[in-house]
């Protein structure tokens, strides 16, 4: 059957997704103390932005200590599984603001835009698989080293 085919490949976005929320709810079920993560700084990403000195990972670090990482990684994973706008207020507080990105979307350029649409599909596919596949890594990480943090050997 056809339906069954998409879950069965690595490189999915479904299992992409699927890692990126099962290693977020390990990291969860793992950090019972997350006020722990406060003063344990991020050592590789911190290496890396000293090695590198560029700022293409501010996203990924935020503040640069584990605590901030892990409400990153708790917030995206509520917004996969319920949607970004689920318990948000944006809509009701910011409604003109709304209007106005869909009007500075450019109604007059949809015909060049509608022949775009499969190579913007396939770009924002790959950034998204990319980024995902890194914030796993991010929440493996970020187990580990809470179980090095309070001594636990696994």
């Amino acid at each position: 059957m056809q339906i069954s085919e998409p879950y069965n490949q690595k490189n999915s976005l479904f299992n992409t997704m699927n890692r990126f929320i099962g290693a977020v709810n390990n990291m969860d079920q793992t950090v019972m103390v997350p006020s722990l993560l406060r003063d344990v700084e991020d050592v590789k990403t911190a290496a890396e932005n000293a090695a590198n000195d560029s700022s293409s990972d501010a996203y990924y670090v935020q503040d640069g200590d584990m605590y901030s990482s892990y409400v990153l990684l708790k917030s995206i994973r509520n917004d996969i599984e319920w949607g970004v706008l689920q318990g948000d207020e944006r809509c009701k507080e910011k409604p003109a603001t709304a209007a106005v990105a869909v009007a500075a979307g450019g109604e007059g350029n949809e015909d060049g835009e509608d022949n775009d649409l499969e190579k913007q599909f396939h770009f924002h596919l790959k950034g998204l698989h990319a980024v995902l596949s890194k914030l796993t890594c991010k929440a493996n990480t970020l187990t580990s080293r809470y179980k090095e943090e309070i001594g636990c050997g696994n």
